[in-house]
């Protein structure tokens, strides 16, 4: 009975084992998402997964989850005129990456590319529109 019970353990191991090593090698994206995977033997794949469910080397390969969907994000902006006016302003951007170029995105900006690259162009675009706005106000009056 002891051997029995031996084996039995021994054997849930094995099946826990097994079952880690493969829980491991799934990922799972999700509807309006795309994955660029990551190796570390030769870097970042140059394609995109697409949703469903997926193998991956467990321990060599990473997936990096991207949201393809249209988000939308709030930029505020505080910007001067020639008269020394501050003129608050806030822009709404409905951005999206493009997905051929999830991995090109991803080795040069990194996950968070949002964040990097949309205040900037935001705040140059405003300010662009505040000046022609001015000038417009100018030439009515």
């Amino acid at each position: 009975m002891a051997q029995l019970f031996n084996r039995l353990g021994s054997l849930g191991l094995g099946i826990a084992i097994a079952g880690g090593i493969a829980s491991s090698a799934l990922y799972n994206v999700d509807g309006g998402h795309r994955a660029v995977i990551y190796d570390r033997f030769q870097g970042v794949r140059n394609y995109v997964v697409g949703e469903g469910t997926h193998f991956i080397i467990p321990w060599v390969q990473k997936p990096i989850i991207y949201d393809v969907r249209s988000r939308p994000r709030n930029v505020p902006v505080i910007t001067g005129s020639k008269d020394l006016q501050n003129v608050n302003i806030t822009l709404r951007i409905l951005h999206r990456p493009v997905e051929e170029n999830l991995p090109k995105l991803y080795q040069i900006l990194g996950v968070d590319y949002d964040e990097r690259v949309l205040p900037s162009i935001a705040n140059e675009v405003l300010k662009a529109v505040v000046v022609s706005v001015r000038q417009l106000a100018l030439k009515r009056r």
